[in-house]
């Protein structure tokens, strides 16, 4: 019987870039948040001679060759535990193509474990976590992350993973401009602005934020609760703001496209303290920005805000990681 796999999205909380490595990527420190929207993976595998993979999806704009995240995933997988399959995927797409949402590193990751439980029930030996993890980095920097879930940390290019406590539930509106953004090349204009300024930049940005994520989660803190919550538990997510992180990639993204500043002031809504944001950044690159809300109302003030503005969005909450493994498998 076919597997089918949730396979939700993220947004960075906090995104800080560092220099150029000696591979080319460049060092990135980032706090990634899992969210509940997510498209669907399914994926039938039976043993054979010699293995072939082949994938569908319900969006034409997703390359169904070995381009795909999920392809590749399928691939080394079968590799790496000396397995040969015949192996049939299907993602349909509910998130947006390149939106900064993860979509694509996330189908990857969903591929891995349903391929795990195929093989399984063939009597074959999936991968361990480790190994799967070694195959995720090899694909792609964000599809690590879905293989832990909930607030990850991750650093190197974004691919060294590890879990964070979690965050509290959160409403979170995801708002979806029509403009795409190039990651490349928003690498490579951080890089031209840096190298024209005199001061060192993003040579102390991972450090920074390394700091900032500690003095978040790992210290005593008294940092309020939500206007909606009984619990008078410490909420981190207010003492992560109250720190002061941001996105790197808004400095040069920002500026080529002005859509994106009027998008986050209008998710923030910092003149109206009953709807505003506890947060609003980009996520990732983009093109995807965010806002996440206290209440239900603030939510759906959000929305209309950028309904407003003719831009479409998406309402969901932040996963923890319990959630995000109890609701992972869509057909048990």
């Amino acid at each position: 019987m076919p597997t089918t796999v949730r396979s939700f999205s993220k947004i960075n909380l906090g995104l800080a870039i560092g220099p150029v490595r000696a591979d080319g990527f460049h060092g990135l420190t980032t706090l990634y948040q899992t969210l509940a929207v997510h498209d669907l993976v399914t994926v039938e595998a039976k043993p054979a001679a010699a293995t072939r993979i082949s994938v569908t999806c319900s969006d034409e704009r997703v390359p169904c060759d070995e381009r795909n995240t999920a392809f590749k995933a399928v691939r080394r997988a079968l590799e790496a535990a000396g397995a040969a399959a015949e192996v049939a995927i299907n993602i349909e797409k509910r998130l947006p193509v390149q939106g900064g949402m993860g979509a694509g590193s996330a189908n990857a990751a969903a591929a891995l474990l349903a391929l795990g439980r195929e093989l399984k029930a063939h009597g074959m030996t999936p991968l361990c976590g480790p190994e799967r993890l070694r195959i995720a980095a090899e694909v792609g920097s964000d599809v690590p992350l879905f293989l832990i879930g909930g607030a990850v940390l991750g650093v190197g290019r974004g691919e060294e993973v590890y879990p964070m406590p979690d965050l509290p539930p959160t409403r979170c509106v995801v708002a979806l401009p029509e403009i795409g953004v190039s990651t490349p090349q928003a690498f490579r204009d951080w890089d031209a602005r840096h190298d024209s300024l005199t001061d060192p930049g993003p040579s102390g940005k991972l450090n920074t934020l390394s700091r900032l994520l500690a003095s978040a989660f790992c210290e005593p803190h008294s940092s309020g609760v939500f206007a909606s919550g009984g619990d008078l538990a410490p909420n981190p997510l207010l003492a992560l703001v109250r720190t002061g992180i941001e996105n790197d990639f808004e400095e040069v993204v920002f500026p080529q496209n002005p859509l994106f500043g009027t998008i986050k002031r209008a998710l923030a809504a910092s003149d109206d303290p009953e709807h505003a944001a506890i947060y609003a950044a980009l996520s990732g690159s983009g093109s995807a920005l965010f806002g996440l809300y206290a209440t239900e109302a603030a939510a759906d003030a959000a929305e209309e805000r950028l309904g407003k503005l003719g831009v479409r969005s998406m309402l969901t909450e932040t996963l923890t990681r319990t959630d995000y493994w109890g609701k992972l498998m869509a057909n048990g």
